[in-house]
């Protein structure tokens, strides 16, 4: 396997690969808008957002929504050259159905005008991952939330080079795949309602951010566990997001206090997670995935997770396993 030349003089605060679609929003069952979603497109651009360099890698189609894709990451200040755009691909489209009244919404790759399926999200593959060798080892944080051998092989890469891998899985379908991810992931962040009963106990030498919803989230190592409750939101028009917003904080956090492997504790992350709690609360007040980034702009955002509530506002209670 050849390598490619790493044409940065820096290393790439975060790299990451996964769920990536377009998003085509339907509020209160009008076409509203089009924009890059999933949760590995929403962490990353919205790092990009902040001013952190990052690099997608990513497969898509050779047509207008991977261009629309690319060009979102583009205006957000991504370096984009480990994007693939293959031809013969579709790149991911997906139904998002948002119930303003309620705050409720629901997704689907079946379109509400045509009840025709929609183009589903596809892995890296060999190429991707040869193409962005170098840069891989060259990133500190690696984020990832699907997987393939090739996806694995990006991890193993960032790993053994030092990075922080953050792996979001949102099911365990790709069981052949599941154990050596958590071997190789630093912190795992998944729901408890769809993996709690399936993964707590498969977690061993990482650290694992469990997501209750609107009650809170627990974060745990080897030695304890702690339990973070949810900053209530000043409204509620759509949740869609707040996970992200989460993780978004969290990396930020971990770039700003240059936290990284070497004997990271769960209590290294305690303000990182405030900070992202914070901004999934506010981020509550408008629809779609980064409504507060569009409607208020990042440096509003910047001034949530940089405000000294974000640093100092616990709201958790220890307890030794």
């Amino acid at each position: 396997m050849s390598e490619s030349k790493c044409p940065y003089d820096f290393r790439v605060d975060v790299a990451g690969t996964g769920f990536t679609v377009l998003d085509r929003v339907y509020a209160d069952g009008d076409l509203t808008e089009e924009a890059l979603g999933g949760s590995c497109g929403n962490v990353l651009v919205s790092l990009a957002m902040l001013r952190r360099h990052v690099a997608p890698v990513l497969a898509l189609g050779d047509d207008d929504a991977g261009g629309r894709l690319v060009d979102e990451f583009i205006q957000a200040g991504a370096i984009v050259e480990f994007i693939t755009r293959r031809s013969g691909l579709r790149s991911p489209v997906l139904a998002q159905t948002l119930d303003t009244a309620l705050g409720r919404h629901d997704f689907s790759f079946v379109c509400p005008d045509t009840s025709e399926g929609l183009p589903r999200y596809q892995p890296i593959g060999e190429p991707e991952l040869t193409a962005a060798l170098t840069m891989l080892a060259h990133c500190n944080v690696f984020y990832a939330d699907r997987l393939s051998d090739s996806i694995l092989g990006a991890m193993r890469t960032a790993g053994e080079a030092g990075a922080v891998i953050f792996f979001e899985p949102s099911d365990l379908e790709e069981e052949e795949l599941i154990e050596e991810a958590l071997q190789l992931a630093t912190i795992v962040k998944y729901s408890e309602d769809r993996l709690g009963d399936r993964l707590a106990e498969r977690l061993t030498d990482c650290i694992s951010i469990v997501t209750y919803g609107a009650a809170g989230l627990e974060i745990r190592d080897r030695h304890e566990t702690m339990w973070c409750q949810a900053i209530s939101a000043p409204e509620v028009l759509d949740t869609c997001g707040s996970g992200d917003m989460v993780s978004v904080g969290i990396i930020d956090w971990m770039l700003a206090n240059r936290i990284g492997t070497t004997c990271l504790k769960a209590t290294d992350l305690l303000q990182g997670i405030v900070a992202g709690q914070h901004l999934a609360a506010e981020n509550c007040a408008y629809a779609g995935a980064r409504g507060l980034f569009k409607s208020r702009g990042a440096d509003y955002v910047r001034q949530i997770l940089n405000s000294p509530l974000s640093g100092r506002e616990y709201r958790y209670s220890a307890a030794t396993r």
